[in-house]
């Protein structure tokens, strides 16, 4: 028998991560999700567990190349190959929206580093890292957002924006690198959903949000790569 797929979720001990695992686990996926803070990340793994989902923890901090390199370890020799990565861990360092220093003329740029270190160059080790432990097929689904659109882009908050509009930039390069390949790599645009980092007055909840991540991470090995969608549509970049 064919071993049930193995799904890797950064960012995952909340949120949209947590949903996307418990979506992940319910369609059978055994799921590795990770998180920087232990006893949280290890407490949501647990939840799923007890519900009877294939759910495990592994700590993993996105900014260390070290961590990295130690899950992609634990992944090659507790399951030899995965067929999942969901880069969904990120920040949102700018002050909020709308006040003054929300400008990119107020903008410092530790904060920009920050950004980009977080929500850019860690999705782009983790690509490096764990993509050659598809063997040539399975889906990565790199979490963006539509204020990282250049076609739509407006003022304020540039450590976000900047940092996803790279991570776009990542999709592509990674996408026509990986021609002739079974792997689709994708951005993902969740909408505006009700976590702590969209705030209470986002339109979706984490459930519809989780969906359009979900689709990508299951595209059949003719499905679109290279791609920016939002609810399983494609958007402009």
């Amino acid at each position: 028998m064919t071993a049930s797929p193995v799904a890797v979720i950064t960012g995952a001990y909340r949120g949209l991560g947590l949903e996307t695992a418990r979506q992940l686990a319910e369609q059978g996926h055994r799921v590795v999700l990770t998180a920087r803070r232990e006893a949280e990340g290890r407490a949501a793994a647990e939840r799923l567990a007890a519900a009877g989902q294939d759910v495990r923890f592994a700590q993993l901090d996105v900014t260390a190349a070290e961590s990295i390199r130690a899950l992609r370890d634990m992944l090659k020799r507790d399951y030899g190959r995965i067929d999942v990565l969901v880069n969904n861990a990120g920040i949102f360092p700018d002050p909020s929206p709308g006040s003054p220093a929300a400008s990119i003329f107020e903008a410092e740029l530790d904060t920009i580093r920050s950004a980009f270190e977080t929500n850019t160059l860690a999705a782009l080790r983790l690509c490096q890292q764990l993509i050659p432990l598809m063997e040539g097929r399975g889906c990565v689904v790199n979490v963006s957002s539509g204020m990282g659109q250049l076609s739509e882009m407006n003022g304020c908050c540039p450590a976000y924006r900047l940092s996803k509009t790279a991570l776009n930039a990542v999709t592509r390069i990674f996408a026509d690198e990986l021609q002739g390949t079974d792997i689709r790599i994708n951005s993902v645009c969740p909408g505006w959903v009700r976590t702590d980092m969209g705030g209470p007055d986002a339109t979706l909840p984490v459930e519809e949000g989780a969906r359009g991540i979900v689709w990508a991470a299951t595209l059949p090995a003719d499905g679109p790569t290279g791609g920016f969608f939002r609810h399983g549509e494609r958007i402009p970049w």
